[in-house]
């Protein structure tokens, strides 16, 4: 993709994946998913998973999986309230572009002319 990913971006779509998920998803499955929308690797993601805990937009756990422990990420209802803001935000900024790129957009003269 030629256009760069901000962090804020990268915040919505994980903490977008992380949602679809009642009971929350583990580190490698969310990769995956947001794989599909974006480039990314797994040593990006995580410090992405910490930031979005600290934040307390996700609360982890660890449950057992065929012997080992498997970190699992469950959005919080504050990361549902920065979910939502994201895409409403989203939604404008998409519009806004879409305007300018298809000549849409009313342009403004200097001076108030």
């Amino acid at each position: 993709m030629v256009f760069n990913t901000g962090a804020a971006l990268l915040d919505a779509i994980v903490l977008a994946v992380v949602s679809r998920k009642k009971e929350g998803t583990y580190g490698y499955k969310i990769t995956q998913e947001v794989r599909q929308a974006i480039a990314i690797s797994e040593s990006t993601l995580y410090p992405v998973l910490r930031r979005l805990q600290k934040d307390g937009c996700l609360d982890v756990y660890d449950m057992e999986f065929r012997g080992r422990n498997r970190r699992y990420y469950k959005i919080t209802d504050q990361g549902a309230a920065q979910l939502e803001l994201y895409q409403t935000e989203w939604k404008n900024y998409v519009s806004r572009i879409s305007d300018v790129l298809s000549g849409n957009y009313p342009i403004k003269e200097e001076g108030g002319r």
